[in-house]
């Protein structure tokens, strides 16, 4: 393992939580340990790791490129992940309505809708 796992390693679990990861872990098999590995370096180690921009703006691009390429089953957990990183639910609407002018209305829709979900459990979580 590099150093740039390591690092990715630690924003990873900052960013998404302890729990989170160590259930990503626990389900990781010698099939797929490459490819979280690799995750773990570039996404993690590398580009969220980065402080050129602040973790705020990278969890609104971040849910902006995923809606806007149709990768719904990856909001919630970053709606998640954005309570960590300080996004506000305004801030997230604000990327979903770029998401609607430029790639959709139904991508930023459905990207709204799950957000919205993803809000309601959290706040249930909280009772």
């Amino acid at each position: 393992m590099t150093n740039r796992y390591d690092t990715g390693m630690a924003v990873r679990r900052q960013v998404l939580g302890d729990a989170h990861v160590d259930r990503a872990e626990a389900a990781k098999t010698p099939l797929d340990g490459p490819f979280q590995e690799m995750i773990t370096e570039t996404a993690w180690g590398n580009l969220w790791a980065n402080d050129r921009i602040s973790r705020r703006e990278r969890s609104m691009l971040t849910l902006a490129l995923l809606a806007a390429c149709g990768n719904f089953e990856e909001i919630p957990m970053h709606i998640r992940a954005a309570t960590r990183t300080g996004a506000s639910q305004e801030d997230i609407m604000e990327a979903f309505q770029h998401v609607a002018v430029y790639a959709g209305v139904p991508k930023a829709n459905h990207a709204i809708k799950l957000a919205k979900q993803t809000w309601a459990e959290l706040d249930a979580e909280k009772d």
